[in-house]
Formats: structure tokens, C-alpha cells, sequence
């Protein structure tokens, strides 16, 4: 990568714990004509078929990762890396540094008026933060967030409880907020905020919008 790339407009980082509904404010934000750089599609294209990290993968974790086919096997890599917190971080050091060179290169490559990075795990990994004009964090109780993963079917009562322990605590992820938006009500409350802060954005975008980083909530 280009050592010399910078990202040449505001960049929002956008955050929230699993099914607050950061999917769908992303959404809405490409329909603005925003770019959004999704750093799990990134992570998913290097460890996909003939990805860049494979064969530094292998040679971390050997065969036992993959399939016969020499694909990756997704599910042995999560276990190995779920039960023991040193293999966790030795995949991170292999991954974390390409998915940065990729999402870097990704957003000095926007064109529009600001740039979104949807960052997942921003309160786990601070990924991007020294990059950061603004954090977004899409927000509601955690009841709701339960509700919402059941709803979809596929997650039973207790890996969903599982999974919600797993991710940061909520009050971790409002503290490194500059905006809040609630998603505990409808879609349509919910696209009337983001509405609101994609033009607040727009403002900082034009040089001015007061640049404070004191936390928003909408």
C-alpha cells in the first residue's frame, strides 16, 4: 500500500452492538450517496477462496483450518480462536493489519462529501480511531437487541444470551460516541434521525460543523 494515502474528507466510523440495526443505517447511508467501506466484507474477501491471508493462516494454524478443497474452514478457525485467547490474538495480528491496508485504501478512494468505515467491533478493537472525525453508534436496550436476534429465526434463546455477553459492554460503546442514534423505536424514526445527522455530517463536511466530539444523541 501506498504509505503516502490519505482519506481525503471527514470519516465517520460507524459501530453498534449485533442486531441494533447498523446494517440498515448503513443502507440508508449508500442511498444518500455515501461511501461506506464494510471492514467484514474486507476481512471475508482475504480469508475467501484464494484470499491474501490464507497462506499466512496456514502457516499460523496449519491444516487443520481447512477444508480438502483448500478452502477455508471457517468454523474450525472460530473454534480454535474462541477457546484460547493467545490464538485469538495471533489471528488478529494477521488479519487486522491487512484488513487496515485495505479499508485505508478503500476510503482514500471515496468520492463523496464524507466517508462511513462500518466497524463492528470499534469498541473491541478501536480499529480506525486515530483516523476518526466522527463515531456513530447505532444504539438501543439490550431486551430490544434480544428481541430483534430471536426474531431471526435461526439463534436459540441461549447462544443469543451468549452472544450479547460476548460483544463489549453497551456502556463501553456509548463512551467513545460523538453521536448516538436510537434504534429502539420504528424504521421510520429511526431513518428520520439518521436523516438529520447525515446532514450534520454533510455541515462538517463543508467546514462548518463544530468539530467538538462531545457525544449527540438523537
Amino acid at each position: 500500500m501506498n504509505q503516502n494515502l490519505t482519506i481525503g474528507r471527514p470519516l465517520v466510523i460507524l459501530t453498534g452492538g449485533i442486531a441494533t440495526g447498523k446494517s440498515s443505517v448503513a443502507q440508508r447511508l449508500r442511498l444518500h450517496g455515501i461511501d461506506v467501506i464494510d471492514t467484514d466484507a474486507i476481512a471475508h474477501a482475504l480469508t475467501a477462496p484464494n484470499g491474501a491471508a490464507l497462506p499466512e493462516l496456514h502457516t499460523a494454524f496449519g491444516d487443520d483450518i481447512f477444508a480438502a478443497d483448500g478452502t477455508l474452514n471457517r468454523a474450525a478457525l472460530r473454534d480454535i480462536v474462541f477457546n484460547d485467547p493467545d490464538q485469538k490474538t495471533r489471528l488478529e495480528q494477521i488479519l487486522h493489519p491487512m484488513i487496515r491496508r485495505k479499508a485505508i485504501e478503500a476510503l482514500a478512494c471515496a468520492t463523496s462529501a464524507y466517508v462511513v468505515a462500518d466497524v463492528p467491533l470499534f469498541a473491541e478493537t478501536g480499529f480506525l480511531r486515530e483516523q476518526a472525525d466522527r463515531v456513530l453508534v447505532v444504539d438501543c436496550p439490550p431486551e430490544i437487541q434480544k428481541q430483534r436476534l430471536l426474531a431471526r429465526g435461526n439463534v436459540p434463546e441461549e447462544l443469543a444470551d451468549l452472544i450479547l455477553q460476548a460483544q463489549a459492554p453497551r456502556e463501553t460503546r456509548l463512551s467513545l460516541a460523538t453521536e448516538v442514534l436510537d434504534n429502539s423505536g420504528s424504521p421510520e424514526q429511526r431513518d428520520e434521525k439518521l436523516d438529520q445527522l447525515h446532514q450534520r455530517y454533510l455541515f462538517l463536511a463543508a467546514g462548518t460543523e463544530n468539530n467538538d466530539k462531545n457525544p449527540t444523541c438523537v
